[in-house]
């Protein structure tokens, strides 16, 4: 009877995984040859991963990735890809993220960009990193009506309170007088605190051309491309054969726009 009261009382504070690993230990009596201090540590790593897990679970549900089952473990490496290995293993660590500094993914359509900035963003989301997706029509969308609403500056904080920002279908249309302005005050509060990752189909020798006004053209990529690591992602298309590129990634075959 003791043992259940003890259960409830850590649910009451709170501590439901522990009270199950409590519940747990008392059912089995071979747990009677573990000294309490390595009792203990079960219920408390229990609790702890039970904590830890709710967290990554949360965190990658706020993020609203595209795919979010995308993991390192099954990026494809093909040699048509060119993907150099030492290269993305050294971003693994997201030293660049600490540091504030941001990411360009380049390449034709369907070869893995978007796929590969969520991989980045599940990853990050794993480390404890806040992560927000949106591909681009959306986000000026969102903009359009928050400043509508006067709700811009709002809008404006929950950007830049996220790690890691994924930008993706940049450069599939012009952007106007308006968006430019909008972008360059997104890039402006994130500037040397938070990260980017920017995936495109244009190659950012052409992204000065998508701003109708200039001006914001130069302060949005002096922010944007100066300090990031680049990676351009070549090799067929990955959606010819859905059931192999399915395969490959562990997705559903469709992993880049």
């Amino acid at each position: 009877m003791m043992i259940h009261q003890t259960a409830e009382k850590l649910r009451a504070m709170k501590l439901p995984a522990m009270a199950t690993e409590y519940i747990r230990q008392s059912e089995l009596p071979a747990m009677s040859a573990l000294d309490f201090d390595e009792r203990v540590g079960m219920m408390a790593d229990a609790e702890w991963l039970s904590r830890d897990n709710s967290r990554v679970k949360r965190l990658t549900k706020d993020a609203k990735l595209r795919y979010p089952a995308a993991c390192f473990a099954d990026i494809d490496f093909r040699p048509s890809r060119k993907l150099d290995r030492a290269y993305i293993a050294r971003l693994t660590d997201f030293a660049w993220a600490k540091e504030a500094r941001n990411m360009i993914l380049t390449g034709s359509t369907g070869t893995g960009k978007t796929w590969l900035a969520c991989a980045f963003g599940t990853q990050a989301c794993r480390i404890g990193l806040r992560v927000m997706f949106y591909r681009m029509n959306r986000l000026l969308g969102d903009m359009a009506v928050a400043a509508g609403t006067g709700c811009a500056d709002k809008f404006l904080d929950k950007l830049k309170k996220c790690d890691i920002l994924i930008l993706d279908d940049w450069g599939l249309s012009a952007l106007t007088l308006l968006e430019g302005k909008f972008l360059h005050e997104v890039f402006e509060v994130r500037y040397g605190e938070k990260s980017t990752i920017i995936s495109a189909q244009l190659p950012v020798s052409e992204w000065h051309g998508l701003f109708e006004d200039r001006t914001a053209a130069d302060a949005v990529l002096d922010r944007v491309v100066h300090n990031s690591y680049r990676l351009e992602l070549q090799g067929p298309t990955m959606r010819l054969d859905v059931s192999k590129a399915a395969a490959s990634f562990g997705g559903d075959g469709e992993h880049d726009a």
